[in-house]
């Protein structure tokens, strides 16, 4: 009994967010965009851990780039919601 009261405790809510990489980043992901399923309270500081693990050029970069939630510049920590816009913008360089 105690097992099963615990499972249903645990649950792991799931949400959709779309992912958007831009100049550099999106060199080296491949992709200027992803569509992504995350669980519930996932920040965007998660995210980039998760980049930098999958992509070894990132390894470096321990913060995130500069985070935009829904075309609004945000905290890496702010909670990521069901339906989100995640983009990640890396510094530009040029004159």
């Amino acid at each position: 009994m105690f097992a099963s009261n615990f499972l249903s405790i645990i649950k792991c809510e799931l949400m959709q967010v779309r992912l958007l990489y831009f100049a550099v980043l999106r060199d080296i992901i491949g992709s200027s965009e992803a569509e992504v399923t995350l669980p519930s309270g996932t920040r965007p500081r998660d995210v980039w851990s998760t980049l930098r693990a999958e992509h070894s050029e990132l390894a470096q970069y321990d913060e995130p780039p500069l985070t935009a939630i829904n075309e609004n510049y945000a905290s890496p920590d702010a909670e990521l919601h069901d339906g989100d816009e995640l983009a990640f913008i890396p510094p530009v360089a040029g004159g």
